[in-house]
């Protein structure tokens, strides 16, 4: 490495990495206030990497103490937690520095920097407790000097070894990716603009803005970087074989998952991770005139609604095993911090409570459609949701004495959950049929309707809607209560994670291709059908102005959904429909500045309050692009069928006589 670029900030006189740190105790190092108003910094210096042989990192300056990082890491850090990271940058001084993070630079390092234990078992699995604070472990940067090229370019260690492994995975993925063709017009306009909306925080990429109109005066929360919005963005990113911005993404967010965040002095539970973040430049006091950049999360306390995002930790599970199968860097899902980020987030889902179903209870508003709609109970996008983390957890989770019983809590809610999805939320014809027939009051575990449905629910909309061929998951499903309405996404997600059997798969795709013009229209595609309208519109969304008839959540038309939509047509071998989705978007996108949703029954006018250049309308296109060029890749982003699931029941495991199971004769009808 040069030297002049891996000398100490001390001699530069400017830090460059900072972690904002607050102690719920006092540690026993430094003798920080209890309150969560006070701060205080850490900086660390950029080193050089050391002969195999010894420490990759010998030093490490805190707060002008040196601290050698070895046996003693832990126990002086106490119980100090890890907030968020800054650097700084000194505006003044000319200095074009490029980094990458490096959050595991040696493996002594690594089981240092988090340490996860399991003590007290609890039902099904273990509480996980983390010594020395979840985010407590070294930022370190590196830049190698490139002699030949005469550039620098980024390195990231992984597991106490160079990128060999890494830059293998992802010079294989690139070569699988999209073949070497002209772009169109319309292909080159978007990746421009997707490149324009990338954030940089310390100097290298870490996520894209929700939307980047520069005519937008009043952005509100639309320049930070969301979890849910990166999504496609991310994907797009490693189809086309560029996978820093991602993992790095990955990293920063999970800096970011246990923050304190109060509304009204009640934090939520540990493990949430944010909606999004931004990255913030501030002066630094007496520094002459530095700057620092600092990452400012969101998790739900600044939000309309004041909502927490259930759906977040869910997908930045999935966006995890995304990176690791179209990579090849298993190494970052291995690493002792991701562990321990993905066992929080399952402690948070997993968590006994009062509710007598598998199903995720959620308040309303806690996911993509996150305003008020009347989808608070066990809504299906959740479901599908919280299905596809489980099964990523279970592929991606180091199973050993200390998540063992994790895995085996995560097997149980995997079966429990197929089956009652596929049992209870499934509608077609015949099932239409016998919910007009129900006697209700039954009380008995022998019941048929188990959740007291009243017949007269039945909308009139829908006798004539569902084709006698084929048929969808609802979207919600309480006592007395079913949410009729058909959930494009919720729908999308179980086909592409296996939580509906193929026989129910095929029949969601054959009632989109029957009902093309209801949910396609002229601009894929609804968010939901049918609209809210009139007085239950009044009532179930609280007379919201913005989510009237037709529009934005409410029945509105959202581009960014092709990208799914192609995944799940793919996945079932029906391309043909995605390919004429993809060819009918492609015809206005453009023209209409890539709109973040479209208004009206059709899709035909262009969201009334609809932002323009929004980013995962954006990368949803391109997305769907790449992978109808090479549907191959589709299969690293799918589920397989897992008949495994609907055979491992845990009522044959309990010795009471109250667990009966149903389940025989209802895996007669369903697995076919």
């Amino acid at each position: 490495m040069n030297s002049s670029i891996s000398m100490g900030i001390s001699s530069l006189k400017q830090p460059c990495c900072r972690f904002l740190i607050s102690s719920s105790r006092t540690s026993s190092l430094f003798q920080f206030s209890s309150s969560k108003c006070y701060h205080s910094l850490i900086t660390i210096n950029k080193l050089s990497p050391s002969p195999p042989s010894s420490n990759l990192v010998k030093e490490s300056e805190i707060l002008g103490f040196k601290t050698v990082i070895g046996s003693s890491f832990q126990s002086n850090w106490g119980q100090i937690r890890v907030l968020s990271g800054g650097c700084c940058c000194n505006k003044n001084i000319g200095i074009n520095r490029g980094i990458s993070v490096i959050s595991n630079v040696a493996s002594n390092v690594r089981h240092h920097s988090t340490g996860v234990e399991g003590h007290i078992k609890e039902k099904g699995f273990e509480r996980i407790y983390v010594q020395g604070g979840i985010n407590l472990k070294p930022l370190l940067v590196d830049v190698v000097k490139n002699e030949e090229k005469q550039e620098e370019e980024f390195r990231v260690e992984v597991n106490s070894s160079n990128v060999e492994n890494v830059e293998k995975g992802l010079n294989e993925a690139e070569e699988v990716t999209v073949r070497k063709r002209e772009l169109s017009r319309i292909e080159k306009e978007a990746w421009r603009l997707l490149e324009e909306s990338v954030v940089n925080y310390c100097g290298a990429p870490v996520g894209t803005v929700a939307a980047n109109d520069p005519a937008d005066k009043l952005p509100l929360n639309y320049d930070q970087v969301f979890i849910r919005d990166f999504v496609p963005s991310a994907l797009a990113f490693l189809l086309k074989g560029e996978g820093e911005i991602v993992r790095n993404f990955l990293l920063h967010t999970l800096q970011l998952q246990s923050w304190e965040k109060t509304v009204d002095c009640y934090s939520p539970g540990q493990g949430l991770m944010p909606a999004s973040f931004k990255v913030r430049t501030v002066p630094l006091d007496g520094s002459g005139g530095a700057t620092e950049e600092v990452l400012d999360p969101d998790f739900g306390e600044s939000a309309i609604g004041r909502v927490a995002p259930v759906d977040s930790g869910l997908w930045w599970i999935i966006l995890l095993r995304a990176y690791g199968k179209i990579t090849g860097d298993y190494a970052l899902q291995e690493r002792v911090d991701i562990q321990t980020g993905i066992k929080l987030i399952l402690n948070l889902c997993l968590t006994d409570g009062f509710d007598m179903f598998p199903s995720l209870l959620v308040t309303d508003g806690s996911c993509m459609i996150d305003r008020r709609m009347g989808i608070h109970g066990h809504p299906l996008e959740i479901q599908a949701l919280f299905y596809s983390a489980l099964r990523s957890s279970r592929e991606m989770l180091t199973v050993d004495d200390g998540s063992k019983n994790l895995v085996r809590a995560i097997n149980n809610r995997l079966s429990a959950l197929s089956f009652h999805i596929r049992e209870y939320y499934w509608v077609d014809m015949k099932k239409i049929n016998e919910i007009y027939r129900y006697k209700t009051e039954e009380y008995s575990t022998n019941a048929i309707n188990k959740f007291n449905i009243y017949p007269e629910q039945i909308p009139s909309w829908l006798v004539d809607w569902v084709p006698d061929k084929g048929g969808y998951l609802i979207g919600n499903l309480q006592p007395a209560h079913m949410d009729f309405r058909f959930f494009t996404l919720g729908n999308l997600w179980s086909i592409v994670s296996s939580l509906g059997t193929p026989r129910q798969n095929q029949g969601i795709l054959n009632l989109m291709e029957d009902k093309w013009d209801d949910l396609i229209g002229q601009m894929p595609l609804k968010i939901c059908y049918p609209a809210l309208e009139y007085e239950e519109w009044r009532i179930i969304t609280g007379s919201d102005p913005k989510n009237t008839p037709w529009s934005y959540h409410n029945g509105g038309s959202w581009p960014t959904l092709l990208w799914q939509f192609t995944l799940a047509c793919i996945k079932m071998g029906r391309s043909e429909l995605a390919e004429k989705a993809v060819t009918l978007a492609e015809k206005r996108l453009a023209v209409d500045k890539w709109p973040e949703y479209y208004d009206t029954r059709h899709g035909r006018f262009i969201g009334k309050q609809s932002r323009l250049h929004q980013t995962w309308t954006i990368a949803g296109y391109l997305t769907s692009k790449m992978l109808l060029e090479k549907p191959e890749l589709a299969s690293l982003l799918s589920w397989d069928e897992d008949l495994d699931l609907l055979e491992t029941c845990i009522c044959a495991l309990s010795k009471t006589s109250r667990a009966k199971c149903s389940r025989g004769a209802a895996k007669s009808q369903i697995l076919v």
